[in-house]
């Protein structure tokens, strides 16, 4: 049965129209319009994380085993991820999990300026697991 992956296509697109503008409008001078966009981003990376690991989950619920993925740990989906090849690298999903988290907990310009920094990293990995879902979704 085929995922339907158009919720994660939107919340990728607008992370990356978001950081596009955010990052245009960085050296133009006006602070609180900086400060917005940046908040932007950190919002659309929340909404654009979230659906990533929930597509990757669905992914090997659907294609895996819906026992071997029910209340495992972030870290063991992750591994199950890469070991199916949706991710290179649990280390960094771990770190955007953890950046994530931060957004939810505490939030300050600095854990803001941060998150701002990890989802550029994240973008592109977000886009590689919605093509390697797409690329496999029978």
């Amino acid at each position: 049965m085929a995922l339907e992956l158009e919720s994660l296509r939107k919340a990728i697109g607008a992370l990356e129209r978001s950081l596009r503008v955010a990052e245009e409008q960085a050296d133009g001078g006006d602070v609180d319009l900086v400060e917005t966009l940046c908040a932007g981003v950190v919002q659309n990376f929340e909404v654009a994380y979230e659906q990533s690991w929930k597509m990757m989950k669905r992914w090997l619920e659907t294609n895996v085993s819906p026992v071997e993925v029910d209340g495992v740990a972030r870290r063991q989906l992750f591994r199950l991820c890469h070991e199916n090849r949706l991710i290179d690298d649990v280390d960094a999903w771990m770190a955007f999990h953890k950046s994530r988290n931060e957004t939810s907990h505490t939030y300050d310009a600095e854990t803001a300026k941060d998150v701002f920094k990890v989802a550029g990293d994240f973008l592109p990995e977000a886009s590689d697991v919605l093509a390697r879902i797409a690329e496999r979704n029978d």
